[in-house]
């Protein structure tokens, strides 16, 4: 099978003080595609390079009568719905592909429209109100926070950009404990983000990421990561921060902070995983993506966010946690992405 293997390049290190690297923090260095390509090639996958750019659009319509399948990786270019973009490019082209439609897409980029769908369907996640630059159009922030705080949501608080991954934008004081503090955060973050600031209730008992396979239209759920924070400096909150996923969790540091399988009870490894299904199913995504998790004050697993697609960085020294949960349940690399393709092409038969 001839594959396109669709991705975005990250020309910057990840840093606190470049912006430029933290704009680029969604994006795969050059030894993960590679990595990925090497391990295509390993189940005798004949992979095509496809880096996500404005030229993209003709280099698939040119590969169109060469591939049988592209292996959707992209974050897409620009915009709040660009995790859509390729996705649409392919649908247009009539070109199978892994992964979401370009709906499901869209939305699960989108924090807030994803926590209404969830809670549409009964499924828990933290209490949240969305704060847009278009709200400033007409109402101070001030007043908008005021608001919230009456009505939707109450201290601690958790701020972070609406339409982000990777802990973009995400830092150690974005973990807020008064007034003053969403403020100034809720400020910054609108400066550097502008499709919308997302305010939640924090959540302060257990994180797990959960890895979802799908197979043969059926989710499966690998070994539960838990993600601990007991390594961590003092000052810093048990959150994944930008500080904490790219500075601290590096293999230069040599702190792991993941246990897989997680040390919980059958019981709630049961409701976990039914919990991830059913988010799965209720948004439509198909063949592979990664829950995070966290346990409210009573021990109810809340959904904070899905990632799809999830990072996949072959190098077991940078603790991709997708991989990680694979190596775990006994699958290694190269039969992950075989497993991943397909189930796609289980779903186009």
């Amino acid at each position: 099978m001839k594959i396109a293997l669709i991705y975005n390049i990250r020309h910057v290190k990840p840093s606190l003080s470049d912006q430029r690297a933290q704009d680029e923090a969604e994006f795969d260095s050059l030894e993960t595609i590679e990595g990925i390509r090497k391990a295509m090639e390993i189940k005798n996958y004949k992979v095509e390079l496809v880096e996500t750019n404005t030229k993209t659009f003709n280099r698939l319509l040119a590969l169109k009568s060469k591939i049988d399948l592209a292996f959707n990786y992209s974050e897409g270019i620009a915009g709040q719905d660009r995790e859509a973009q390729i996705p649409s490019m392919l649908e247009a082209l009539e070109i199978p592909y892994t992964g979401s439609r370009p709906l499901t897409s869209a939305v699960l980029l989108d924090k807030a429209r994803t926590k209404e769908i969830l809670s549409f369907y009964g499924l828990p996640t933290p209490g949240w109100k969305l704060i847009r630059e278009s709200d400033l159009r007409h109402e101070k922030l001030s007043k908008l926070l005021d608001r919230a705080l009456e009505n939707h949501i109450s201290f601690p608080l958790f701020v972070k950009p609406n339409l982000e991954g990777s802990s973009k934008g995400i830092f150690n004081d974005s973990v807020v404990s008064s007034r003053k503090e969403l403020l100034k955060v809720t400020q910054r973050t609108l400066k550097y983000y502008k499709h919308g600031v997302l305010i939640e209730n924090y959540l302060g008992g257990r994180e797990f990421t959960v890895a979802m396979l799908q197979e043969k239209g059926r989710w499966v759920a690998l070994p539960i990561i838990e993600v601990r924070f007991d390594e961590l400096p003092k000052e810093m909150h048990p959150i994944d921060s930008y500080e904490v996923k790219w500075i601290y969790d590096s293999p230069e540091k040599e702190i792991d902070p993941l246990v897989c399988p997680a040390k919980i009870s059958s019981d709630l490894v049961k409701l976990i995983e039914s919990t991830c299904i059913k988010a799965c199913e209720s948004l439509e995504i198909f063949d592979w993506c990664r829950i995070d998790i966290r346990l409210d004050g009573r021990g109810e697993p809340n959904i904070l966010e899905i990632n799809s697609p999830p990072g996949i960085m072959p190098d077991p020294k940078e603790n991709a946690r997708y991989p990680r949960a694979a190596r775990t349940a006994g699958i290694s690399f190269p039969n992950l992405l075989e497993s991943i393709i397909k189930s796609a092409l289980s779903r186009y038969k």
